[in-house]
């Protein structure tokens, strides 16, 4: 798996064997669906895994970039990458790596203030955590104006739009195969 754009195309990333990757083809659409140029967003990648779309973002200019992941392996791996992209000190991008369960951290940012320009999220399938994710409170208040909700989930799996029309639109929803890629824009 490589960075697909920017500054760090072509670079390698470690992603943990446990876990599904997003696809290369799906992640080139999501980026090209939000718009190349990342240059000073603040970005939040639940579910990180490898953290293979924060650092899409980051390559792409993005100014903030936090990983959230609650499993061990995929905390450290993330930790190994942003290390092998020399983002550990001295960047141009802050990047926070947090090993959190991601409704938690949701909770924990909404209290501290923070704000993201775009939260990407890719919950382990079939075990309802997009549909709880869209239920979450606070989830709104951590998303800029106008920012997008990025979602990853089966295409079997039941989202409850009606939960957060009056904070989010639906935007723009795309299959493949499989897996189904959900876009929530925060209405102002």
């Amino acid at each position: 798996m490589r960075i697909i754009a920017g500054k760090y195309k072509g670079r390698k990333i470690g992603f943990p064997g446990h876990i599904r990757p997003t696809q290369d083809k799906v992640r080139q659409a999501i980026f090209d669906t939000l718009g190349q140029d990342f240059k000073d967003k603040v970005v939040l990648d639940l579910f990180a895994g490898s953290g293979a779309m924060g650092l899409e973002a980051i390559s792409r200019g993005a100014r903030n970039v936090v990983f959230v992941d609650i499993e061990r392996k995929c905390n450290l791996l993330i930790k190994s990458n942003l290390e092998a992209f020399g983002l550990l000190r001295g960047s141009t991008c802050e990047a926070e790596n947090y090993r959190q369960d991601a409704f938690n951290a949701i909770a924990i940012a909404a209290k501290r203030g923070r704000c993201f320009d775009v939260i990407f999220a890719d919950p382990p399938y079939h075990k309802g955590l997009a549909k709880k994710l869209l239920k979450t409170p606070h989830l709104s208040d951590i998303l800029a104006p106008y920012g997008f909700l990025v979602v990853e989930h089966a295409a079997t799996d039941e989202l409850d739009f009606e939960v957060q029309m009056a904070a989010f639109k639906l935007y723009k929803q795309t299959k493949y195969g499989k897996i189904v890629v959900s876009y929530f824009q925060k209405m102002c």
